[in-house]
């Protein structure tokens, strides 16, 4: 009965040593190594590239006039409607013009009666030179007639001066338009009151060329100064391109007309205005669009595509490939964008390799197989 226990114990004895045996074997197995994940990459480029600064600007008319009356009264007729493009000297509103017609009628009357009491003075100051060269009249009786023919003189001047302004005012009934634009789509109806030089019948703006104003900082204004010295930025500021909300390109190129006489105070800025054609009238006063402005030509830039760079909170970061097809990360500081490309000032250099698709599955250290791409390659859309 001993002998048979015994024998149990040594069994579960044996039993538990090689469970033991086996775990400890298990634990030497080698892990499996980790897959290579591919991912799209791209050398860094570095070639002298001209340096483009962009600034947030809005479209302004060049002209832009309020119109109002020069007369008072009710509107009787309308000739444009809201929104229309006019021409300078289109008529656009007609003004009640009865009282100043009959205002004319009255002055004109009040000139003739001048008229006529200014012929009989001049008469009768002929005759008394007549009848004083004879001694018949004294000296005095003749200055009396002279200067009563100089006061109808100057009443008939008053009043003919008064009847040139009736008529005046019947021609300032018809409102025409000061330059050609666009009129907006505020402007009064029929039977409205105006008041002389207070009421704004209308506002109209011009539409080729337009303005577009946009600032820049006191650091990029002296940064574009140095790239040119001694010129004003009328001369550095030409061949200006704008780039429209939808990322699109305006055709036509621009330049700066209008510089601000200094910074604005609070901002630090300096306005400027510059001046694009626009025979399509494409471009409509309040739009937002980008002037690009084209500085110095920096010798030996490094690009990479703008889709590579990592923005973690205060961190911009890149992922690039290093020695043994491993990923490794890095903290960068980037320049100024150039088209679908954005210059490096500091973090990497022309021998790097920098993962474009794949980097958001690929942290430091992760093995990499990688597909090398070109600038042409950048038009189709990333996959991360």
């Amino acid at each position: 009965m001993r002998s048979k226990k015994s024998w149990q114990y040594v069994a579960l004895l044996t039993f538990l040593i090689g469970m033991v045996a086996v775990s400890g074997c298990s634990s030497q197995v080698a892990k499996p190594a980790p897959q290579a994940v591919e991912v799209k990459v791209m050398q860094v480029m570095q070639k002298d590239t001209p340096i483009t600064y962009e600034f947030v600007g809005a479209v302004e008319a060049k002209n832009e006039v309020q119109i109002r009356a020069k007369v008072s009264g009710n509107i009787v007729a309308k000739m444009v409607t809201g929104g229309a493009t006019v021409s300078e000297g289109q008529p656009l509103f007609r003004i009640d013009s009865r009282q100043y017609n009959s205002a004319l009628l009255t002055n004109q009357a009040t000139a003739a009666q001048s008229e006529a009491l200014l012929a009989n003075a001049r008469k009768e100051v002929g005759r008394y030179n007549q009848l004083a060269s004879q001694g018949a009249v004294s000296q005095q009786t003749l200055d009396n007639a002279v200067a009563v023919e100089q006061q109808n003189a100057a009443a008939a001047q008053a009043n003919w001066a008064k009847v040139q302004q009736a008529q005046e005012d019947i021609q300032d009934t018809v409102i025409l338009s000061p330059l050609n634009g666009k009129i907006d789509i505020n402007d009064l109806s029929v039977g409205s009151f105006v008041s002389a030089g207070s009421t704004i019948m209308a506002t109209i703006s011009s539409i080729d060329p337009v303005m577009v104003k946009f600032s820049m900082s006191e650091n990029e204004y002296l940064q574009f100064a140095k790239t040119q010295p001694g010129a004003s930025p009328t001369e550095w500021g030409q061949n200006l391109k704008l780039i429209l909300s939808d990322g699109s390109t305006y055709p036509i190129t621009g330049q700066i007309e209008q510089v601000d006489k200094g910074l604005t105070t609070g901002t630090g800025t300096l306005s400027f205005k510059a001046s694009f054609a626009n025979p399509n009238k494409l471009l409509v006063p309040g739009m937002f669009a980008r002037v690009a402005v084209q500085s110095e030509v920096r010798p030996g830039a490094l690009l990479i595509p703008q889709r590579a760079v990592q923005q973690m909170l205060d961190k911009t970061l890149v992922t690039v490939v290093v020695e043994g097809e491993k990923t490794e990360t890095r903290a960068v500081k980037m320049g100024t964008k150039v088209g679908n490309m954005w210059v490096v000032n500091e973090g990497v250099t022309a021998n790097d390799r920098i993962v474009v698709e794949g980097f958001m599955k690929t942290p430091p250290g992760t093995p990499v197989t990688v597909i090398m791409i070109g600038p042409d390659d950048l038009q189709t859309p990333a996959k991360q």
